[in-house]
């Protein structure tokens, strides 16, 4: 009776799919699309899936991997050029940081929601996505992040943000492990600050990061004499290149690990809300909901429910 009441409180991430089909997911890539190739590699193995990819979906056309995997896994690709769309209306830079810069990123969503709508897909896969866009409110949308976000400080999740931020913040704390996580994107509100605040659906397992004591003192000069904005195209500073090497570390030990495992799991419909408390759910096998704070994955395929 206990699981019937909470059955009754909560609410699946996945949307409803028509019985007997498998869920379809738009998969979206800007650059190298290693993380994408990795996903559709194993899926591709698979002899009974959880989901399908539909689409991929790409906002750099000419310079991702997009229309290479597409021909390599017989994928339609879906392309809207947001450098092209930003310029075509009169904006050198790509950015939502003006209400104009606002104002045309609706507009390029606008358009990727009609290039989509054929597909008929269920959510998204997020696989190196650069821009920031509210198909987030339309669809539920899973985005991998190169930090540990069950890392807190004054209470709020702290290794977030964009580039290398995350592992910068991680590297600068002088902690001696990075993860990475898998988010349910939440939709932009204003410049985007809070995009790495929605449900933590897993982790991957600790990556050992090691840093003298003598490095870890000149990074934090280095962070203490950067300017205050982030220079286009980056800093390129000792910090920058380190934090780089090792997120690249981190896509193989930690992305790799946990990326797919999640989205399996959320197609199977293992993932639920209670919207009143704000709790996250992970429906087991025999069907009992388990309030968790999130699932982290290992590279042997472990799944360890972190209660919550």
């Amino acid at each position: 009776m206990e699981n019937t009441i909470e059955i009754q409180s909560l609410t699946p991430l996945l949307p409803q799919v028509p019985s007997g089909t498998l869920p379809k997911a738009a998969m979206f890539l800007s650059g190298s699309g290693s993380n994408a190739q990795e996903i559709l590699r194993r899926l591709s193995a698979e002899s009974a899936p959880s989901f399908q990819v539909a689409c991929l979906v790409t906002d750099a056309p000419t310079t991702s991997r997009a229309n290479e995997l597409g021909k390599l896994y017989n994928l339609p690709v879906v392309a809207e050029d947001i450098r092209e769309f930003y310029h075509a209306r009169g904006e050198t830079r790509v950015s939502i940081m003006t209400p104009k810069g606002q104002e045309i990123r609706e507009e390029w969503t606008n358009a990727l929601r009609t290039k989509l709508a054929p597909y008929g897909v269920s959510f998204g896969i997020f696989a190196g996505f650069v821009p920031l866009t509210n198909l987030t409110a339309d669809l539920p949308c899973l985005n991998v992040h190169p930090g540990d976000l069950t890392y807190r400080k004054d209470g709020q999740r702290y290794l977030v943000g964009l580039h290398e931020i995350p592992v910068e913040r991680a590297i600068l704390e002088g902690l001696d492990w990075l993860r990475s996580s898998v988010i349910l994107a939440t939709p932009v509100t204003g410049k985007g600050d809070d995009m790495d605040g929605g449900p933590l659906l897993g982790i991957s397992r600790p990556m050992e990061m090691v840093i003298p004591e003598a490095q870890l003192a000149e990074f934090k000069a280095i962070a203490a004499a950067r300017p205050p904005r982030r220079p286009a195209g980056g800093f390129k500073d000792a910090l920058e290149s380190f934090a780089s090497e090792r997120q690249s570390d981190l896509k193989e030990a930690g992305d790799w690990v946990v990326f797919y495992p999640v989205l399996k799991d959320f197609a199977a419909d293992r993932y639920y809300v209670d919207k009143k408390q704000g709790k996250l759910y992970f429906r087991q096998g025999n069907g009992n909901f388990l309030p968790i704070q999130t699932v982290q994955y290992g590279k042997d395929g472990s799944r360890e429910l972190l209660l919550g």
